[in-house]
């Protein structure tokens, strides 16, 4: 009887100089570079594979499909054919999304363009702020995809593959070069919404796929606080958590020598960064220190849910070192009502984006730093009632810093805005130079994976030298 009542007794005891004995080693076998380590996990690329021009991305993206043709694929020429039938010989048989058996019939550019900045960029008039900053951004007007719906579009854009479940592009990028930062995530998703048909985002854009789960992209909330319950719970000390932080990790660790299991590792550490988010997040989210010219740039305090927030809150993540960022905006789904539909989102974006460049410039880190811009595909330049539907031949994106040329325009479409001809560029191609100017060879980051390697750009892709700086 006696021996039973001290049976607890005896296992919280083992417990306890556990944490300090054999689960403390297999804790420090979890974590090779120590806790105190500028970097949470080696990266998998030692060297890279040549210099990079950029050190982290910062990726706007455009949820639902801008309309090039609207905002940077300027076409005077289909005024003259507004609602005239399109030519069959560029849409016969082509892939459609939701015009399937209607009368395909032309829609001019709904906004004027103009010329901006030394280099004359034409951008539309709905994106003053952005073409303020033309002289610094980089725009492809010949992209190409190969999915025609979001979902699998958005896959595509972010994975190199429409079949979910392959690592995306931010967790590829923090296997490679692991991370720079010590107490936040590596890889850290916002997101917004307004001005459109809003579609919805699945986890899955940002998921490490075949990669150990501590490689996914961790959403934040654009509003109030960014990470939920991450504060101490009232009663509970420093010292407190981190003894049962210890413990815990300590039958991790015992639990990992008997399975073997390379999730555990991930728990383990998200664990530990999770105590030190506790210090860093109240910290991130203090605006009270950026002077008013900033706030005015963007035109918001900080975490009031709108994009222009999430871009200033991309920059202060890119000071801490966050290796890839990802500010998604919804609202550029417009099957109906594009004129309006496109100034509206336009309106919501602009100022945001064109201030991050700005202040990423005027802070010195535009030049190591890769700001991309753009949705899954562009719109159809012929007209879905008074809107547009998808379109994958020929669409729009720009980039800006991080080695690309500034002030530049690459390929072009024909002259309905349907098909790249001139220079066209695959999202694997994409791919290719954005890993390019991080330092990657993107033949050469793989994992291999129930028999065969696996890499963002597939078995295909090729860097686009053309708008390297």
């Amino acid at each position: 009887m006696m021996d039973h009542l001290n049976a607890p007794l005896l296992r919280r005891a083992f417990l306890g100089r556990g944490a300090a004995g054999l689960g403390a080693l297999a804790l420090s076998a979890l974590l090779p570079r120590g806790l105190g380590a500028a970097e949470q996990w080696p990266a998998a690329l030692q060297p890279l594979h040549h210099k990079p021009t950029a050190k982290r991305i910062i990726y706007l993206f455009q949820s639902g499909g801008p309309s090039h043709i609207d905002l940077f694929d300027n076409k005077p020429g289909m005024a003259a054919l507004d609602g005239k039938p399109m030519p069959e010989s560029l849409t016969k048989g082509q892939p459609i999304a939701q015009l399937q058996g209607q009368a395909l019939k032309v829609m001019a550019p709904q906004h004027p363009f103009r010329r901006w900045g030394k280099s004359g960029l034409e951008i539309s008039d709905v994106l003053p702020n952005i073409g303020g900053v033309a002289d610094e951004i980089c725009v492809i007007r010949s992209m190409m995809t190969d999915a025609i719906n979001h979902d699998p579009a958005q896959s595509f854009m972010n994975s190199g593959s429409s079949i979910s479940g392959r690592p995306s592009m931010g967790s590829w990028f923090l296997y490679g070069l692991g991370s720079a930062c010590q107490d936040l995530p590596g890889f850290i998703v916002l997101t917004s919404v307004g001005g459109g048909q809003a579609q919805p985002i699945a986890s899955r854009q940002w998921s490490a796929g075949m990669l150990p789960s501590r490689f996914q992209g961790v959403p934040f909330h654009a509003k109030g606080d960014p990470v939920l319950y991450v504060g101490r719970p009232p009663g509970v000390g420093v010292q407190q958590q981190r003894e049962v932080i210890d413990a815990v990790n300590a039958l991790n660790g015992m639990h990992d020598g008997v399975v073997a299991d390379p999730e555990i590792a991930t728990r383990v550490s998200q664990y530990e960064m999770a105590f030190k988010m506790q210090a860093s997040v109240p910290e991130l989210v203090d605006f009270s220190k950026e002077p008013k010219s900033v706030l005015d740039l963007y035109g918001t305090k900080g975490a009031d849910g709108t994009f222009a927030a999430n871009c200033l809150m991309a920059r202060r993540l890119a000071e801490r070192g966050v290796r890839f960022i990802q500010c998604y905006h919804r609202g550029w789904d417009h099957h109906g009502g594009v004129k309006k539909g496109v100034m509206d989102t336009g309106r919501l974006v602009d100022q945001g984006t064109a201030a991050l460049i700005t202040d990423l410039k005027q802070r010195g880190m535009l030049d190591d730093t890769l700001v991309i811009w753009g949705g899954e595909f562009g719109r159809t330049p012929m007209a879905q009632g008074d809107g547009r539907d998808h379109h994958i031949k020929g669409f729009s994106l720009f980039m800006a810093g991080g080695g690309i040329k500034r002030g530049f325009t690459h390929g072009a479409t024909d002259d309905f805005g349907y098909n790249a001809v001139q220079d066209p560029v695959h999202v694997h191609d994409l791919h290719a130079t954005i890993m390019h100017v991080m330092g990657i060879d993107h033949t050469r980051l793989t994992v291999r994976f129930q028999g065969r390697d696996f890499r963002l750009t597939d078995v295909h892709g090729k860097v686009v030298k053309a708008i390297l700086a």
